[in-house]
Formats: structure tokens, sequence, C-alpha cells
């Protein structure tokens, strides 16, 4: 699937988090979500993202935000991960990468001239009304947590 457009409603999405609670997109109505793909637990660029979003957390809860987090990797790989940096919003597994698919987040990658089905880093903002506020695709990890909440902010503030 490719990328999704500024409008479109977001697709499903119920997924559990490395304590098995489900985290469904339905539930969200009312509240912005930022939606991050990443592709590993605990890689450096990963890391960057996740700790940059965790940083964050008082200035997105301040814009009734929520942020999730989605990779591959099960329950026990998000346990060790949001542990070891003391993250504090949930992780979610998408082992099948059926979800990433949906959001347009899983590819064909070029990996040192090897070409592989794989998860591009992707960010999808859903708005409180269930719709695609605003997507980034092939996110560079560093500094991407303070863009999607500066454009949270935008987008309140243009729909205020």
């Amino acid at each position: 699937m490719s990328m999704l457009n500024v409008g479109d409603l977001a697709p499903a999405l119920a997924l559990a988090d490395e304590t098995g609670t489900i985290h469904d997109i339905a539930n969200q109505r009312g509240q912005w979500t930022v939606v991050y793909f990443y592709p590993h637990d605990d890689t450096p660029g990963c890391t960057t993202e996740a700790c940059q979003f965790n940083d964050a957390q008082p200035d997105v809860k301040v814009q009734g935000a929520a942020v999730w987090g989605v990779s591959p990797q099960g329950p026990e790989s998000h346990r060790k991960f949001r542990d070891k940096y003391g993250l504090t919003f949930p992780l979610l597994c998408d082992e099948d990468h059926a979800v990433a698919e949906a959001y347009g987040a899983w590819a064909m990658k070029n990996s040192f001239g090897v070409e592989k089905m794989g998860l591009i880093r992707t960010t999808v903002l859903v708005g409180p009304d269930g719709t695609v506020a605003k997507a980034w695709s092939q996110v560079k990890a560093d500094g991407h947590a303070a863009e999607v909440l500066a454009a949270i902010a935008e987008l309140k503030a243009a729909r205020a």
C-alpha cells in the first residue's frame, strides 16, 4: 500500500503493547494520536526517536495527544526496550506487519544492494476525527519528535 493522504480515514489499528493491553485507534476519537512506525527495538536510530518522543511527553500531553510506537517485534523485545530507556508511551506489537502495510510503512527496501520488504520509518498523525492530519515517510529519527509536536500545535491552531 502507498502512503496515506491527509483526509484519509486512519486504517483500523488494534494492537497489543508489551503488557498485552490492546490499543485501538477507534477509541482515540476526540484526541490527537501520533502513530510512529520504527524498524527495530534498541537500535541507534530507533532509540534516538523513542527517547525524543519520550522526552516530549509533557508537551505532547499538553497538546491533548498520545504517542504510540509500532514495530514488528514482540512483547518481550518491547518490554526490554521500554524498561532500558524508561519509555512512558506504549510500544505496539505488529509482528505480522499487517498494520504497517495498511499505513504504508511496509515496503520494498534496498539495504546494501539487497532489495527486500521491510519497515520504512513512517509517522501518521491521526486527528481527533479519526482522519490522517499529517503523514511523514522515510523519517529521519533525530529531531522528528519536535517536528511532530510542532505540526500538532500548528494544526490545532488552524482548526481553532
